[in-house]
């Protein structure tokens, strides 16, 4: 029997669903696929899931747990699977959906999508995930709401100018949009007072967001912003790959004389740290 050297779990992550493939690669580096099943994105899920895997595979070799970065369900596994002192792999859609379509897989499942996630991780060399600095998460949850909130007023605006330009417009309504405004605007400034003062309590930090600061066209609140997407470009190796995590990378198609696509941005990545770096 040839030696296991290398085992993964491929997890395609949905709201209420995790659905799992395992796969595992030999010493003549051949790799297989060869179980599957779903499991509940709960803690008793979790459990479920995990010693499954454990039933499965070889105990002599750690199983690499690959998901990808679907929002924010895949998070409670990748905490509760580091806790248990697993290896997580976290990987871009992007990367996932350009290996798709390098298979043979006509009909796409969350079946084929978790084997896809597992051939993957066969294939290529992992990072191990790290959890969050709490700063930097907590960063992100504020910079992310005040992003909402941003949003909501600049709808209540469209709405008042809306309102205003009736021929006969009605005064209650105004009243009532003038108070969202308000409201909004006290909520905005108390976040953005939260995250100040959050970015004040460690050194480090401070000195990332005064050297961001540096550059041209960003100010503490969009360096903030970059710093808290990226966890402080722990991840982050080189300029190409905090480009194309931010979805600024351009896509080109040409092909002869025929086919000449105007470049575009790819917008595939975050879109949050796309956003913040849009107007600078």
């Amino acid at each position: 029997m040839k030696k296991i050297v290398k085992q993964v779990a491929g997890i395609d992550v949905a709201q209420n669903e995790l659905v799992v493939c395992l796969g595992k690669m030999d010493e003549d580096f051949d790799c297989s696929l060869y179980a599957s099943k779903s499991f509940p994105n709960d803690l008793k899920g979790f459990k479920l899931l995990v010693q499954w895997i454990d039933k499965l595979t070889d105990p002599s070799i750690a199983v690499r747990f690959v998901m990808e970065a679907t929002g924010v369900y895949h998070e409670s596994l990748a905490y509760y699977l580091d806790d248990q002192q697993r290896e997580v792999s976290i990987v871009l859609p992007n990367k996932i959906s350009n290996y798709f379509r390098t298979l043979d897989v006509k009909t796409i499942t969350d079946k084929t999508a978790s084997e896809a996630i597992a051939g993957f991780a066969l294939e290529r060399k992992m990072l191990r995930w790290k959890r969050p600095n709490s700063l930097y998460k907590r960063l992100r949850q504020l910079s992310r709401e005040r992003g909402q909130l941003v949003q909501a007023r600049t709808i209540a605006k469209n709405q008042l100018h809306a309102e205003r330009s009736e021929a006969e417009p009605n005064a209650a309504s105004l009243g009532r949009i003038k108070k969202q405004i308000t409201f909004f605007d006290r909520q905005e400034i108390e976040v953005k007072k939260e995250m100040a003062e959050l970015t004040k309590q460690d050194k480090e930090v401070k000195a990332s967001i005064k050297l961001l600061c540096t550059i041209p066209g960003v100010g503490a609140l969009t360096a903030a912003s970059v710093l808290a997407e990226t966890n402080g470009f722990d991840l982050i190796k080189n300029k190409r790959q905090l480009t194309s995590y931010a979805g600024l990378d351009v896509k080109e198609k040409q092909s002869g004389t025929s086919i000449k696509k105007k470049p575009k941005i790819s917008k595939q990545g975050n879109k949050y740290l796309r956003k913040a770096m849009h107007m600078p």
